[in-house]
């Protein structure tokens, strides 16, 4: 994969993340797959408010839909998040380090 497609896959996690909605219905997936309509009900949306939320997620493959006749059903699929999750270490790092010198500074203050 080229950078910019990673780029453009890492913006398409963070945006399918950015919403609530979207967040509750990968924590619902995240216990086993589920038929729309039953993601559908806690958020009182209606199956063609709540595709639309399924269809960013699917778009930033965090989920798979497969269709049985009328009815579909959805899996998660959290590889995706794994390099949102280290694109974010980094800055973990970064704030690790700022902290680690600040007690280094703090303790040298007591001295």
């Amino acid at each position: 994969m080229t950078a910019l497609a990673e780029e453009d896959r890492l913006d398409g996690v963070f945006h399918a993340l950015s919403n609530r909605t979207r967040r509750a219905l990968l924590r619902t997936l995240s216990a086993g797959p589920a038929r729309v309509t039953e993601l559908a009900a806690p958020h009182g949306m209606s199956v063609n408010a709540i595709s639309k939320h399924l269809f960013v997620l699917e778009r930033a493959g965090l989920i798979r839909r497969t269709r049985s006749g009328s009815i579909q059903s959805c899996v998660l699929d959290a590889a995706p998040m794994a390099t949102a999750d280290e694109w974010i270490r980094g800055y973990r790092r970064f704030w690790s380090g700022r902290i680690d010198r600040l007690a280094a500074f703090v303790e040298q203050g007591k001295e």
